[in-house]
C-alpha cells in the first residue's frame, strides 16, 4: 500500500512538471537570465514512535483503591487461593515487566500463607496498590481446556499425530547474545552447523517427525486438534472411556497466525460467525480451504503427557477455571493479581496472571482461562471484552517506581 501510494504521488508530479506554461499578457517569453535555485528537499516523513516494549517503559498510575473495584468475595477467595500457588515462583523468578523485584512479593506471600480465606478481600486491601499499566485499556479473550476424542494407539478414526517435543529442537535466548534483547527466544533445528527455522505446520502434517516415536497418542479430529493447539492443554478422551490429559511443551518457533481474523479479513465469515464455533463450522463446511487456511498458521505445538493436577500455566502451577489468566510478561509480573472491568461482565473481577500465550502480547492483553466442559469451551470461544485492567503490585514496588520516576523528571 505505501508503495501504491509513493508511485500515485510521483505520478502526479510527472504530469505537473509535463504541463503547458501559457505566459501573462506582457510577460517576457524568453527565460530569465538568473540561475534558478535548487528546490528544496522534501522534509523525511515523520516515523511512529516506537511501541513500549516493557511495563517500566509504557509507565504506569495509581489506580483506585481495592473495595471501589467492585470484587465479589467469592472472585477474591479463589484468587487469593491461586496467588499462594504462585508465590514459590514470584519469589524467585526475574520480573521481564521492570516493576518488581522478587523480595518485594516476600511480604504479601508470607501474609498469605495464614490470611483467611473469609477475608480475601482484607488482604488484597492491605498487601496491594492497583495501578494501571499505560493506558489501561484491556483487550480479553478466552481459553479453556478442551476434550476431544484421541486414542493411546493409532486405529481408524484416530489418525492425527499428538507429538512429543522433539529432541532436535533447539531454542536460544538471544539476550545472550544482545543484551537488549533479553526474554527474546528463537526456535529452530541445527543443519550443518547453521540453525535453521524448525519444520512448520504443513512439512509436520505431511510427515516430518514421522517415525520417530514421538507420538503421544492420535486425536479422531483435525479441526479439533487444531483448536486444542491453539488452548495449549487439553484431554483426549479414549474409545473406552479413559482420559489421557496433555499440557504444552513447547512449540516449533513459527509465527502465530490467528485464523479467526485471515478469514474475517478475507469475507469467509460474516456477521456474528467470528467465534471459535463459527470458525469450526466454516472449516468444516470446506474441508479443503480449512486445511489450507489452518496451515497458514505454521505455529506447531507440542505436548507432554500430564498425570497431576492441570493444566499447568506458565508458572508450572495448576492453573484455576475462571480465576487463571494468560499475559504477556513483559508487562505483567506472572503471578501477579489483576482486576478485570470490562463489557462481557462474565469475565469482571479478580484473576492471576499464571500463564502466557503466543498470540497474547503487549500491554493489557489478557486471555481468561474457563476450565474444561461445554460452558467453558461456550464462553472462552464467544470471549472479546474490552474495558479497564488494574494490576495489583506491592506497596514497595510501587513506592520504588513513583520515587525514580520523580527522580527522573528532577534531573
Amino acid at each position: 500500500m505505501i508503495r501504491r501510494f509513493c508511485l500515485s504521488v510521483a505520478g502526479l508530479a510527472t504530469l505537473s512538471a509535463c504541463a503547458t506554461v501559457v505566459p501573462q499578457p506582457g510577460a517576457p517569453t524568453h527565460a530569465p537570465t538568473h540561475h534558478a535555485q535548487p528546490a528544496p528537499k522534501p522534509a523525511p516523513a515523520p516515523t511512529a514512535p516506537a511501541k513500549p516494549t516493557t511495563a517500566a517503559a509504557a509507565g504506569i498510575s495509581r489506580g483506585p483503591a481495592y473495595a471501589q473495584l467492585g470484587v465479589t468475595p467469592a472472585s477474591a477467595s479463589a484468587a487469593l487461593t491461586a496467588f499462594r500457588l504462585s508465590c514459590p515462583a514470584l519469589m524467585r523468578r526475574t520480573d521481564a515487566s521492570g516493576l518488581t523485584r522478587s523480595g518485594d512479593w516476600n511480604g504479601a506471600c508470607a501474609a498469605a500463607t495464614g490470611w483467611p480465606d473469609s477475608d480475601a478481600a482484607g488482604f488484597f486491601t492491605a498487601q496491594f496498590q492497583t495501578i494501571s499499566v499505560g493506558d489501561g485499556q484491556a483487550f480479553a479473550t478466552g481459553y479453556y481446556e478442551p476434550e476431544i476424542a484421541g486414542s493411546r494407539e493409532p486405529r481408524l478414526g484416530y489418525e492425527v499425530p499428538v507429538y512429543k517435543k522433539p529432541s532436535d529442537l533447539v531454542e536460544g535466548d538471544l539476550g545472550d547474545f544482545y543484551p537488549d534483547l533479553k526474554g527474546k527466544k528463537i526456535r529452530g533445528r541445527v543443519q550443518n552447523g547453521k540453525l535453521i527455522p524448525y519444520h512448520d505446520r504443513g512439512a509436520i502434517e505431511d510427515g516430518a517427525l514421522k517415525g520417530r516415536g514421538l507420538e503421544i497418542g492420535y486425536a479422531a479430529d483435525a479441526v479439533e486438534f487444531f483448536f486444542l493447539q491453539v488452548q495449549g492443554s487439553g484431554r483426549l478422551r479414549q474409545p473406552d472411556g479413559s482420559v489421557i490429559r496433555i499440557g504444552y511443551d513447547g512449540q516449533n518457533g513459527r509465527e502465530y497466525v490467528g485464523i479467526g481474523k485471515l478469514m474475517r479479513d478475507r469475507g469467509l465469515l460474516g456477521p456474528g460467525e467470528l467465534s471459535m464455533q463459527g470458525v469450526m463450522a466454516w472449516l468444516r463446511a470446506h474441508p479443503a480451504e480449512g486445511d489450507a487456511i489452518m496451515r497458514e498458521n505454521k505455529s506447531f505445538v507440542f505436548f507432554r503427557e500430564l498425570t497431576g493436577p492441570g493444566p499447568l500455566g506458565a508458572l508450572n502451577v495448576a492453573v484455576t477455571g475462571r480465576t487463571t489468566v494468560a499475559a504477556d510478561p513483559a508487562f505483567i509480573p506472572l503471578g501477579a493479581p489483576v482486576v478485570l472491568s470490562l463489557d462481557r461482565t462474565e469475565a469482571n473481577g479478580l484473576w492471576v496472571a499464571q500463564d502466557t500465550g503466543g498470540a497474547i502480547k503487549g500491554a493489557n492483553r489478557f486471555d481468561t482461562f474457563w476450565g474444561a466442559g461445554d460452558d467453558a469451551r461456550r464462553i472462552a470461544g464467544g470471549m472479546s471484552g474490552r474495558g479497564k485492567a488494574w494490576l495489583l503490585l506491592p506497596r514497595a514496588s510501587v513506592d520504588r517506581l513513583e520515587a525514580a520516576g520523580a527522580a527522573q523528571a528532577r534531573s
